[in-house]
């Protein structure tokens, strides 16, 4: 590979996890048309790197493409979320049930570290209103998949990773509308005790009802959330 082959990847890497986390955490909503021009001028970098990354966020289902040419944000809906929360709960409870059974020294030692370090991260940037804290949000992935780690297979993992990033989306969606009703910490705290304790079944159901809580929560507030799909990256 030459220099100039190198750089171009790098770039388009760089463009790639910038783009995934501006979607994942909400700041380019669901339907936002992804402009090559514009999106290059957002990250002030060529159009080849742009659109070297619109295509592997194609790949990963969180961009979408249309007539060949243009991109756009993957829309969010009913019938995606409740497929989506069907399929992530069948496979993480398998990886949690595998974890717990294969659990040992290193990996209860890893789930009580990210625990703690959730738990002591606040969950909004902002004292009075929801803002995103980049801070949580990676402490809050790390506990995720420290339940998961010990399931004996990275392809499992792998897919649940996926499907957690998809179901980021709805989270952020959500977030917004019920800070600080809704009492997650409670909810890990639950979590994170039956898995430590080993108690597999509590430890399963806690987890599934975490994922069910965000999906009606999101139900619950259907018109608002997706009546923000359709715009441009430049909110025109």
């Amino acid at each position: 590979m030459s220099a100039l082959e190198s750089e171009a990847g790098t770039l388009a890497t760089s463009v790639t996890e910038r783009l995934r986390a501006e979607i994942l955490g909400g700041t380019l909503a669901p339907g936002k048309k992804l402009k090559v021009g514009l999106v290059s001028e957002r990250y002030a970098t060529g159009a080849s790197p742009v659109r070297e990354a619109l295509n592997r966020l194609v790949a990963d289902g969180l961009v979408i493409q249309y007539d060949q040419r243009g991109f756009s944000v993957a829309p969010v809906s009913l019938d995606d979320l409740r497929e989506l929360v069907k399929t992530r709960c069948w496979l993480e409870k398998i990886a949690l049930e595998q974890s717990i059974a294969n659990r040992d020294a290193d990996w209860e030692e890893c789930l009580v570290l990210s625990f703690h370090r959730l738990s002591r991260t606040p969950r909004s940037s902002a004292a009075e209103s929801y803002r995103t804290n980049p801070e949580w949000e990676k402490r809050h992935r790390e506990f995720h998949a420290a339940l998961l780690a010990k399931c004996g297979s990275k392809h499992l993992i792998r897919y649940c990773d996926e499907l957690r990033d998809r179901a980021d989306r709805y989270r952020q969606l959500a977030a917004v509308r019920i800070y600080p009703r809704r009492h997650e910490a409670d909810e890990h705290k639950k979590i994170f005790d039956a898995a430590i304790e080993g108690r597999t079944s509590d430890a399963v159901d806690m987890l599934m009802g975490h994922y069910s809580t965000t999906a009606a929560i999101i139900e619950e507030h259907a018109g608002q959330i997706f009546a923000t799909q359709g715009q441009s990256v430049s909110g025109k």
